[in-house]
């Protein structure tokens, strides 16, 4: 008998929203729901006309906004409507939504260092921790490849949603996820074949323009 075909998914961070070209920064979990800023539109039509050559055959999205916009501009050229899925939404920073790493590090240092440390057990204070998001949407990502056999797929999640799950491909743990990079409208190239998964790309940025 032939070798069943393998399925792939493009996982991809969204476009950048206002909070991200914050200077600095400013954390965005799961409790703003931002629009994409300009920037993130601009990288996520790059994004769609990327995987405008691939038979795509459904396209995810979180239910937070700036993950839907992204999958809009993917599920564009192939005529599909974007499938919404909760378990890949983003993480709880808790009590330090919206704030910068330098104000939580001056007015709430211990949970700060705590975190720092260990973000894997001590999480975003009155939020997750990178174990809990792990656990939580590793599952979802393998019941997403096992429901598309021999297809592609495209996925738009989040920052530590796509960290933790990618700690977990590489082996790495999840604590130390955030050695991995994962820039606005990145793209990772997941195979999936008998029941095993695969990175094949990581953070691929080339259809973005340079900063």
């Amino acid at each position: 008998m032939p070798a069943a075909a393998p399925s792939y998914m493009y996982l991809v961070r969204h476009g950048a929203t206002d909070n991200n070209v914050a200077k600095p920064p400013r954390l965005q979990g799961r409790r703003t729901d931002p629009p994409l800023s300009e920037e993130g539109r601009r990288q996520a039509e790059a994004t769609g006309q990327l995987l405008a050559g691939y038979d795509i055959t459904t396209v995810y999205g979180s239910p937070l906004l700036r993950s839907r916009e992204t999958a809009e501009f993917i599920a564009a050229p192939h005529g599909l409507a974007v499938t919404v899925e909760s378990g890949i939404t983003e993480v709880d920073v808790g009590d330090w939504e919206g704030r910068s790493w330098e104000d939580i590090q001056k007015d709430d240092p211990e949970a700060y260092r705590l975190f720092m440390e260990d973000p894997a057990e001590n999480p975003y204070r009155g939020g997750e921790s990178f174990g809990h998001v792990q656990r939580r949407v590793v599952p979802v990502f393998e019941r997403l490849l096992a429901a598309h056999p021999g297809e592609r797929i495209a996925v738009v999640g989040h920052n530590i949603v796509n960290r933790t799950y990618l700690a977990f491909l590489l082996g790495i743990p999840v604590g130390k996820a955030r050695i991995i990079s994962q820039h606005n409208c990145g793209v990772n190239v997941v195979r999936y074949r008998r029941e095993k998964m695969e990175l094949r790309v990581c953070n691929s940025g080339f259809h973005l323009e340079e900063e």
